[in-house]
């Protein structure tokens, strides 16, 4: 039987820290805040920028949220990040994703300034990632080195499987993952023998958002398996991954809730602080 991994300890564990160096950035007069626009009334949306708003503040980083109805134009919603960028003396911002599918385009993400582009989405860091001269990282991909690094798992060297290769897990993390020196196998909705990919790897990493996707017979014994998925039913949160299954297979595994998640946000925070301290020396 596998052990649970406590990613809600992982991550107040980042939040002290962080707590501690906003404490000496004011003592310098230079305050964190971390800006989010939010399209539409998606719940689980709306849920997630309400645990950001408050983990940001409790850390003593300054917060401010700018929501947008589903109807808003794309020219409209490009002027208004651009705006906000120009008012509010950020130290971050993020665009909660999903965005409507009209939205969700290129301009609208590289509207953000990748000075302060926390997510990590914009395509000047994404190309900072893969040349390694970024100095912060994607939050849900670094949630998943900070897990490994908490387990004392080397990734050099080793066998990791990647299952979804969206913008925000997926595809950022297999860029970190081979940087460090990892073999890394990806597996995309065409892909036709994920069971054999996963039966491969020492770390199995999912990102697709599907209720029971990776079963107990796609994980050798022994693996560690990191679900970054979420998916709703019947008002519950699930991940990717059937727990009691994998669980008897892995060695370790993130539950959802519980997991990925919590540390996902305090990384967030970790960047708004870099963000800060980064910008304020230029």
């Amino acid at each position: 039987m596998g052990q649970l991994i406590d990613g809600k300890a992982i991550a107040e564990k980042i939040r002290n820290s962080i707590a501690l160096e906003v404490r000496k950035l004011k003592k310098k007069n230079i305050q964190p805040k971390l800006g989010v626009v939010l399209v539409g009334n998606d719940m689980p949306s709306q849920t997630y920028v309400g645990k950001k708003q408050q983990a940001a503040e409790a850390a003593g980083i300054d917060f401010v949220l700018k929501k947008f109805p589903t109807s808003v134009s794309k020219n409209k919603l490009i002027a208004e990040i651009k705006n906000i960028q120009k008012k509010e003396k950020l130290s971050g911002l993020i665009i909660q994703l999903p965005l409507p599918d009209k939205l969700y385009t290129s301009e609208v993400i590289n509207a953000v300034d990748p000075k302060i582009d926390v997510d990590c989405l914009t395509d000047a860091n994404i190309g900072k990632l893969v040349m390694r001269t970024n100095y912060i990282f994607p939050p849900t991909p670094f949630a998943v080195i900070a897990i490994l690094k908490e387990l004392n798992f080397e990734v050099a060297g080793k066998n990791i499987t990647i299952v979804g290769m969206g913008a925000l897990v997926g595809k950022p993390l297999a860029i970190i993952l081979s940087n460090a020196g990892a073999s890394v196998i990806t597996c995309n909705s065409r892909t036709k023998d994920t069971k054999e990919k996963c039966l491969m790897a020492d770390v199995i990493v999912t990102g697709v958002g599907k209720k029971d996707l990776l079963r107990g017979d796609m994980v050798k014994p022994g693996a560690i398996v990191i679900d970054t998925g979420i998916v709703f039913e019947n008002g519950k949160m699930f991940g990717d991954a059937n727990r009691e299954e994998v669980l008897s297979k892995a060695s370790y595994f993130t539950p959802t809730p519980g997991g990925v998640g919590p540390i996902t946000v305090a990384l967030l925070l970790q960047n708004t602080v870099l963000c800060a301290k980064h910008n304020s020396k230029k």
